[in-house]
């Protein structure tokens, strides 16, 4: 049982991290101003790595329009929580016995649970934009976090939109994005 428990922390904990470091990239792609919720939280939450990251990248990947410490912020927490989660469950499986077979363990396996983890929460965080934006939509259209929202999500919503018909004046592609994500995230399960 305490097993389950530290495992649930140390996803929850892991998810928030890399959530807010694939936020803050999404966000400085798209040219979001940093100073206003969330961009205040994400560079709370992310600074005490992406900014070291800054650092050691080459000026022309860092001064390119992707923010490159992000992403490699979020993908290197990854990778330590894909290695943290197999310690785990070599704990659980074995003891130290089986922490020590854990030597063994792939590089391979840990990079891909680690790609794993990083799609999971970027489909997750996309779900969440999504569905704030479609509920504000309707609550609050106009305020400042339907913007906020409306320019995260516009790049992912403006190829449905163009597929996809409103019936009866009623737009539909945030419910199919919402599907679709939901699908991506039972495929990655």
């Amino acid at each position: 049982m305490l097993i389950r428990i530290l495992a649930f922390l140390l996803e929850t904990l892991f998810f928030v991290l890399i959530g807010a470091a694939l936020l803050r990239a999404w966000m400085n792609y798209q040219r979001i101003n940093m100073r206003a919720q969330p961009g205040t939280f994400v560079m709370a939450v992310s600074d005490w790595l992406v900014k070291p990251l800054r650092r050691v990248l080459p000026k022309a990947v860092a001064q390119s329009r992707v923010d490159w410490a992000s992403v490699l912020a979020a993908f290197v927490l990854a990778l330590l929580f894909a290695l943290l989660s197999a310690l785990l469950i070599g704990a659980l499986s074995g003891g130290l016995e089986g922490m020590v077979d854990l030597n063994v363990m792939l590089l391979p396996a840990l990079l891909l649970a680690a790609l794993k983890m990083l799609l999971r929460v970027a489909l997750q965080v996309a779900f969440v934009a999504v569905l704030a934006f479609a509920i504000i939509s309707w609550v609050q259209p106009g305020s400042a976090m339907y913007v906020l929202l409306g320019r995260l999500t516009e790049p992912l919503l403006a190829p449905l939109r163009r597929v996809i018909p409103q019936i009866g004046g009623v737009d539909l592609s945030a419910l199919v994005l919402l599907l679709l994500l939901q699908i991506g995230l039972m495929i990655l399960g």
